[in-house]
């Protein structure tokens, strides 16, 4: 989180409000509690520790923490992701969902840095808005259940048909809402669930070749990293310099629920 802080030029105790994303660890005091006394910030700090979103976690936590500052137009938000899938290996466990996510998931942590456009970085986008979508009856297409040996994966093969059939109305919906198409958006960064889900994306969206190459290369070098994913993607795009003012792009999240979160951002 230093060095988010230190590209953002903001100094840590300039944050106003930390908000912690995890679905890999239980913990208490929240892991926040020991980066904000590593990281000298002010005791003031307002902290939301937000557990249980999974993948979809890191989008969602872009979304409430623009909510926050515009809400608070002064202040500064950060939001810290912290993802060690590898605490969840469940040995004995030989089912194909546990053995498709063993292989799949990988660690990260990723933060990002949230103020108002007067200190905004010039490679840095600002979100024109956010939606929200929780699919009900859905819960048993991802997620955990707790057992005594830990966290044991819920993963359904509908998932990826799941979304090949919802995504291209609520992504046109949400675009729609700001006057924009699909054609519109010259930057897609999208949640790295699977080569499934990706591909589900790039057919149901119709995405010209290329358009998720970020995407399939983080899955490729690191894996799945939960809620990590799209900061670390949406990271790689800010500092290849390519997207130029004016330019479009939509985040995409999806976790449990099921559920979706979006952004749209501007250069």
């Amino acid at each position: 989180m230093a060095t988010a802080l230190e590209r953002a030029g903001v100094a840590p105790r300039e944050v106003d409000h930390l908000f912690f994303v995890t679905v890999t660890g239980i913990a208490t005091p929240s892991i926040d509690t020991r980066v904000i006394s590593a990281l000298g910030m002010k005791p003031n700090v307002k902290r939301t520790p937000i557990f249980g979103l999974g993948c979809v976690a890191g989008a969602a936590g872009l979304s409430r923490a623009t909510d926050y500052v515009r809400a608070f137009p002064n202040e500064i938000a950060v939001l810290m992701s912290v993802e060690l899938c590898s605490l969840t290996l469940q040995r004995e466990d030989l089912s194909v969902a546990n053995i498709i996510a063993s292989g799949l998931f990988g660690d990260g942590a990723a933060a990002a840095v949230l103020g108002n456009a007067d200190r905004r970085p010039s490679k840095s986008p600002r979100v024109i808005g956010t939606r929200s979508i929780l699919y009900p009856g859905t819960e048993d297409i991802l997620g955990w259940d707790l057992v005594n040996s830990g966290f044991k994966i819920v993963l359904s093969a509908r998932l990826a048909n799941l979304i090949a059939e919802n995504i291209e109305g609520e992504v046109d919906s949400f675009l729609g809402e700001h006057g924009l198409e699909r054609s519109s958006i010259r930057h897609w960064i999208a949640h790295t669930g699977g080569p499934k889900v990706l591909q589900a994306l790039e057919g149901a969206l119709r995405l010209p070749e290329g358009a998720l190459a970020r995407s399939w290369r983080n899955l490729g070098e690191m894996g799945n990293l939960s809620s990590a994913s799209v900061l670390y993607i949406l990271e790689d795009l800010m500092h290849a310099d390519v997207a130029k003012p004016g330019e479009y792009g939509v985040l995409i999240g999806m976790g449990p629920g099921f559920s979706i979160e979006m952004l749209l951002l501007e250069w």
